[in-house]
């Protein structure tokens, strides 16, 4: 059983052909039609659509001569741009006669949905519209005819490359291939390709009529492409505020495509995504969740709803959980995140610290913030914490592991006890961490980050901090184990490595071998220290942003951490003869 199996279906006639048009929650609420791409079906759009059914009045229909909706005769000239926004316009009248539509569209659903934006007869029908890879060909023609009339290198790069992700349009081209192609072993294939290469789930995606849908389909390239992008229009400029998606790891659209798109849509919203092409089906959660976040908006007379910041585009939205979110690190991290429009988790053994934190994230972007009391060497409260985020907020996007105790002092010094608290916070609280929510993210199959704050220590050894940096080397193996293990599931891992920054962690290590006095006076001397250094927190917040969106491996932030990871590479005898020096604390 599929999730439109529990739709209402009707039978809309347009232009010769009959659409099946399914429609899922309350008419009376705002309507979101979503429109499907190529060879796919309207059940592409399944997991999405029910994520949205509690919102909004859900509409999707079978383009002409895909799926359950009839095929035009001849089908040389069937599937031109016109004859689609009739179908458009037909549906749009059926379903939602009295008020505008939300309009959403993936693949060829965008190609076509652009012209239903941009054209006069569609004015006041449309209320927004979601794009996601797929650009206007009018666009994409000017896009095209400028890198050719003013070239640069740049320029050039950028057509060449975009020519080579579209060599699927030149065979779509040619006469009878395709359609042999689509009916014979590609269209058996086809299923097992998308969960290979795509991990795209399997399922009841896609569905048997995918061979007619496809060789069908391949009318609507041939129809419009050259027509469109030799003589592309000079007034298709977006009558509705857009919001458009682009996921980074598309293999037949280039991100550059998309340059200069606020020419065309003066209110633009842009989001991307780390996810290949078929995104309705590999990340329906945060599709449902931007295009309820942009749709919200719209009717609440807001033109845009991304929020400001040099990473707003990647992180509105997700959700993201910092433990030691009470002060330092964690504290400046979460909030970077709140800044880039993420929903924050702050997580903390001090309950006033935690709230402050989420307190100060709902006031400088976050969609939402709450703060959460646990202490992360405690596995069974890790256990609770993790069952009621995700049932209460949600599969956590983003997961930073950061609370950290320090402890200096010799090896004969450390006593078991010390062992257990440093390795029991610095160590277990990431391996619980990384267990509980990794787990999580890895079943839920939409990928994900992970981000586990080591240490400079952990590449630079020192007789004064023996169990401190063994617990932060053994965070880094773990962060490089679980890189390999997870990255075939599409979740990146990260070890952040900060040198000397200026946080409190300094006023409240714990020096062995000596009394509360001279313990005391090493903690200021260290505090001055790192005071005098000042490298601010928010440094290696803005670090850690990076991290998730390039998916780096291991991060030294300072410039002393890169440093001494450069050393650890290729003059390892160095490092180890500075680390016999006796830190004069």
């Amino acid at each position: 059983m599929t999730v439109l199996d529990g739709a209402r279906e009707r039978w809309v006639r347009t232009g010769g052909v009959e659409l099946c048009v399914a429609e899922l929650g309350d008419p009376r609420r705002p309507t979101v039609v979503l429109v499907h791409g190529y060879p796919d079906s309207k059940e592409v759009w399944s997991e999405v659509a029910a994520r949205l059914a509690g919102a909004f009045h859900v509409v999707l229909y079978d383009v002409r001569g895909h799926g359950r909706s009839t095929a035009p005769s001849p089908l040389r000239g069937g599937f031109t741009l016109e004859k689609l926004t009739d179908d458009f316009l037909a549906v749009a009248d059926a379903v939602s006669p009295d008020r505008p539509v939300h309009l959403v569209g993936h693949d060829w659903g965008s190609v076509q949905s652009w012209e239903f934006v941009t054209v006069k007869r569609t004015q006041g029908r449309i209320a927004s519209f979601t794009s996601m890879s797929g650009p206007s060909l009018d666009h994409f023609g000017h896009w095209i005819n400028k890198r050719i009339k003013r070239p640069t290198p740049r320029r050039v790069g950028q057509l060449l490359g975009q020519g080579a992700k579209s060599w699927y349009v030149y065979l779509l081209h040619t006469p009878v291939l395709p359609e042999l192609a689509w009916r014979g072993p590609l269209g058996k294939r086809w299923p097992a390709i998308l969960e290979r290469v795509e991990k795209v789930p399997g399922g009841d995606y896609p569905t048997a009529s995918l061979p007619s849908d496809a060789a069908h389909g391949a009318w609507l390239y041939r129809d419009n492409v050259r027509p469109r992008l030799s003589r592309p229009r000079e007034d298709a400029y977006a009558h509705a505020p857009v919001q458009l998606v682009t996921p980074l790891g598309d293999a037949f659209l280039s991100e550059r495509l998309y340059d200069g798109l606020e020419l065309w849509a003066p209110h633009l919203t842009r989001r991307t995504l780390p996810a290949k092409h078929w995104v309705p089906r590999t990340r329906p959660d945060r599709l449902a969740d931007w295009i309820t976040e942009f749709v919200t908006a719209i009717e609440g007379g807001r033109s845009g709803t991304a929020a400001n910041g040099k990473h707003a585009d990647r992180f509105g939205g997700q959700l993201v959980l910092v433990t030691g979110a009470g002060n330092g690190i964690g504290r400046a991290t979460a909030l970077a995140f709140a800044e880039a429009g993420a929903r924050v988790v702050a997580v903390d053994r001090d309950a006033e610290a935690a709230a402050r934190t989420a307190e100060l994230s709902r006031l400088i972007g976050a969609r939402d913030a709450w703060a959460e009391t646990v202490d992360v060497s405690d596995e069974q409260a890790m256990e609770k914490l993790a069952a009621r985020v995700a049932a209460e907020y949600g599969i956590v996007d983003v997961l930073v592991n950061n609370a950290g105790i320090g402890l200096s002092g010799s090896f004969f010094d450390t006593t078991p006890e010390d062992w257990k608290k440093v390795l029991d916070v610095n160590l277990w609280g990431v391996i619980h961490g990384c267990r509980l929510f990794g787990r999580q993210m890895a079943e839920r199959g939409q990928g994900g980050h992970i981000v586990n704050t080591a240490s400079a220590a952990a590449f630079q050894p020192s007789r004064a901090l023996p169990a401190y940096g063994t617990s932060k080397a053994a965070v880094l193996m773990l962060s490089e184990c679980l890189r390999a293990e997870l990255a075939d599931q599409g979740i990146g891992v990260t070890a952040i490595c900060p040198g000397l920054v200026n946080t409190n962690i300094t006023a409240t290590a714990h020096f062995v071998g000596v009394d509360a006095g001279e313990e005391k006076r090493r903690q200021q001397r260290t505090a001055r220290l790192y005071g005098a250094r000042n490298y601010p927190p928010e440094k290696v917040a803005d670090a850690v942003l990076e991290a998730v969106v390039h998916n780096r491996a291991v991060v030294p932030v300072t410039p002393e951490a890169r440093g001494a990871h450069l050393m650890s590479r290729f003059a390892p005898r160095v490092l180890r003869r500075l680390a016999r020096v006796n830190p004069p604390l």
